[in-house]
This record gives C-alpha cells, structure tokens and sequence, in this order.
C-alpha cells in the first residue's frame, strides 16, 4: 500500500512540474514576440485602423418621414328609408360606383297603393272646394238682392277656407307618398367604391338598421393622414408659406419602404396639436387612379420641404445610446472623441446636423466598434488602390472591413 502511495504522489508531481514549465515558456515566447513592436505586456495599445468623412455644408433635400394611413375622404353606410322586402341588389361587391347610381330597390307596390289613396282623397277634397267656392258665390250674388243674410255668406266663406286648409294637408300627404316611394330605389349619394353587402333579395329592410345594405367609400381621390413632431412643425409651416402657390409633395411608399405606390400633395394640417402624444397631424390627397391605395391602409409617408444648406453626413456614421445619438470625431492628432449631435432632416443615405458638428470635421465611418473615448486612429483610404496607404495601409483597411457598419 505504502509502494503505491509513493507512485501516485511521485505522478502528481511530475504532472504539476510539466504545468508549470509549458506555463513559463508560453509567458517566454509571448514576450518575445511582443517585443518586437513595443505593444505587449507594459507597451501601448496600437491605433485603429479607420474610415473618416468630413461633414459638409450644402444643398441636402429635406425630407420628413412618418407613418401613415389611407383615409377616405368621404365613407357612406347605405341604408333603406323605408321598411319592406329588398326586391333587387344592382351592384356587385367592390365596384366602383358613381353618385345617382341605382344600388338596390325596395318593393315599390305599398307605396304605390299609399300615393293612390293620397291622389284620390286630395281629388275628392278639390271638387267639395269647388263646390263650396261656387256656392259662396251664388250667396254673394243673392245677398245684393236681400235674398240671403250676411251670416250665410261668412259660413260658406268659412266652409272654403277650411276646404282650402284640407287641399293644402291632401297635397302634403300626396307628396310624401309620393317621396316614399321613390325611396324605394337606393341611390349612390357619392363616387366611390362599394364594398361587400350585409344584406341579401328576399329580406325585410328596415329603415333603422344599424349595418345598413353596403357601405361607400370614396378611393378616387383618396386622403393619407399621418403625424409629425410638434419640433418639425416651424419647418412644414415656414414651407407651406414659402410654397403657398405650388403644393408640399408627399409619397406614399408601402411597408418596407421598397416601392413607390402614389405621388400627392399637401392638402391641410390640423389646427392643433396632440398634447398626449406631442404631435400635429397632417392630410394629404392622392388621386390614386390606379387604386394602389386602399382605405386604412398603413403606408410611409415622405414629406418633401424643398432643400437648404445643412451640416450633412452618412447616416451609417451616428450611433445610438442611452444619451442620444453621437458620433465619432478625429481631432488633428487623430484622437476620437465622443460627440453628442442634434439630427434633422434626412434624405437618402445622408442626414442634416443641426447641432454638436461644424462643417470640415471629420467624423469615423468604419471601424466605430473598436473605438472609445480618447482611442488613437489610423485613417485608411477608402480606395483599395491608393498608393498612400501602401500595403500596410491596405492590410490596416482589411483589418477594419469587419468592423464597418
């Protein structure tokens, strides 16, 4: 027992000293390589390799972005005014109809009976006025000669006044029938485009359905209303006056932003502003005659304000933190340096800088993943075959492609 426990120790330590000699000759053969250049253990941290822009002033198209949605300009629900059994549907579901247009009709035969009845009754009550009115006048006549008294002829004058009040009730009643029964064919009140009927021929309509027969939404023109920061409202504003002739341009561009679907213009903006969300809303109208816009439809909209000169920059080139958007200066001792900037309109793959940049300053477009505050740069060329850089510059430049945003 005694002979093995001296073999397991013996192992034990010859394993821990092969440990600790490939330990010491991997620190051996790390400082040897590290001092060639100075940058090992005790040295300095070699520069990154980077891809500068300079911020530049001039012309950039302002351009707002927002989302948005098709609105119709006008939505209708086509309901009967009369009760009574839907005799023809005229339409077929998503057509596009025009104002006046027969949609549906309610069997007309009640109604017809209704204006019969009202023509006679208003007939039978113009011939007792005639009567009474010829009477009156025979009493007129025979009172000249004493023949009737005074009182007589005021009770025929009477009867005709009263005759005459019945012709004037008779004549309303003939011409509500007469409206009731043209209310049996339902007529499009506006253009546009019908959609699926809650309703089928054979049933009861009544006048107060809540669903009513179809609903009419008008799609030729049709309005996009979307919303935009209280911050931008000066710009659209100055705009709008600036341009008071010649409408804003909008776009409308469907979700991923990838296809243009219409081209309109500003139509109005609302006259106050959403205090819970902090911003104004905004309408613009697009004659969508290829019906690429459908009502609620959820688009990106992109209000043009004209161009002014701006303090640009590659979009690619600011970053997002918890304190805002910044950005990544050289300095002329090509030290980055954090900077916090105030973004404005953008356009394309450029954007304005309203604040925290001046124009000349370059700022870090690849490489930003290596980089912190106070870190030394290199700054490579973007062209492969500047002869500046030389190979190394080229190697620098390679070493950065992973890291360019």
């Amino acid at each position: 027992m005694s002979r093995m426990s001296r073999s397991v120790k013996l192992l034990v330590l010859a394993g821990l000293c092969l440990v600790v000699l490939l330990s010491w000759r991997a620190c051996s053969d790390g400082d040897a390589a590290d001092g060639g250049d100075g940058a090992g253990w005790g040295g300095e941290r070699p520069p990154t390799p980077v891809r500068v822009v300079a911020a530049e002033l001039g012309p950039l198209e302002v351009e707002l972005k927002a989302l948005g949605t098709v609105t119709p300009l006008r939505t209708v629900t086509v309901r009967s005014r009369v009760d009574g059994e839907l005799l023809r549907v005229a339409f077929e579901e998503g057509q596009q109809v025009r104002a006046g247009q027969l949609l549906a009709e309610i069997d007309p035969a009640p109604f017809r009976i209704q204006l019969a009845h009202a023509t006679g009754q208003q007939k039978q009550n113009l011939a007792e006025l005639e009567n009474t009115r010829i009477q009156l006048q025979r009493y007129r006549d025979l009172a000249g000669s004493h023949y009737v008294s005074a009182q007589d002829v005021a009770n025929l004058q009477a009867q005709v006044r009263q005759f005459e009040g019945r012709r004037d009730r008779d004549q309303a009643a003939v011409d509500e029938a007469r409206l009731q029964l043209e209310y049996t064919r339902i007529v499009a009140p506006i253009d546009g485009r019908v959609g699926l009927r809650n309703v089928d021929v054979g049933n009861l309509v009544r006048a107060g359905d809540a669903d009513g027969i179809v609903t009419i939404a008008q799609t030729r023109p049709v309005s996009v209303v979307f919303a935009l920061p209280e911050t931008v409202v000066p710009a659209v504003a100055a705009a709008v006056q600036r341009d008071s002739g010649t409408p804003l341009t909008v776009q409308a561009w469907d979700r991923d932003e990838r296809r243009l679907l219409a081209t309109g213009t500003l139509s109005s903006l609302d006259n106050l502003i959403d205090t819970r969300t902090g911003t104004l809303r905004l309408r613009a109208l697009f004659e969508n005659a290829d019906d690429a816009l459908f009502p609620n439809q959820s688009v990106n909209v992109r209000l043009r304000l004209g161009s002014e000169d701006v303090v640009a920059i590659p979009d690619a080139a600011v970053q997002f933190g918890s304190q805002g958007n910044y950005v990544y200066v050289v300095g002329d001792d090509d030290t980055a340096s954090v900077r916090q900037v105030q973004l404005g309109a953008a356009h394309g793959d450029r954007v304005a800088v309203t604040e925290g940049l001046a124009a000349g300053e370059r700022v870090v477009l690849e490489g930003l993943d290596r980089l912190y505050e106070g870190s030394k740069v290199e700054v490579v060329s973007a062209d492969p075959g500047d002869d500046d850089d030389g190979d190394a510059g080229g190697e620098a430049a390679d070493g950065a492609g992973p890291a360019a945003r």
